[in-house]
């Protein structure tokens, strides 16, 4: 579970581009947590066993709540470095 919790977690900081607010952070980490119960209630489900509607329909709702509030869109990460930043290392490396 902590396993899964860490990939789901880390998938969507991946999604939001990775420069993440405090805030952005608590939010993602209440949504790996209603992610990875619903995984739980869908296994029990699959297994046959007892599965209440009701309560599933509730989690997934709050889940889809918190990932509208973070965004549902990939965002690109800014890997083009700055113009000075880069003009300084080349430098620098040329000796």
């Amino acid at each position: 579970m902590a396993r899964r919790f860490r990939e789901i977690t880390a998938g969507i900081e991946c999604d939001l581009g990775g420069d993440l607010t405090e805030a952005q952070k608590h939010l993602i980490a209440r949504a790996a947590t209603l992610a990875c119960w619903c995984e739980e209630r869908e296994t029990e489900l699959a297994k046959g066993e007892e599965f209440d509607a009701t309560q599933y329909s509730t989690i997934a709702n709050a889940l889809r709540r918190l990932l509208s509030d973070l965004g549902l869109e990939r965002r690109a990460r800014d890997v083009t470095p700055d113009l000075r930043d880069y003009i300084n290392a080349k430098a620098q490396a040329d000796g």
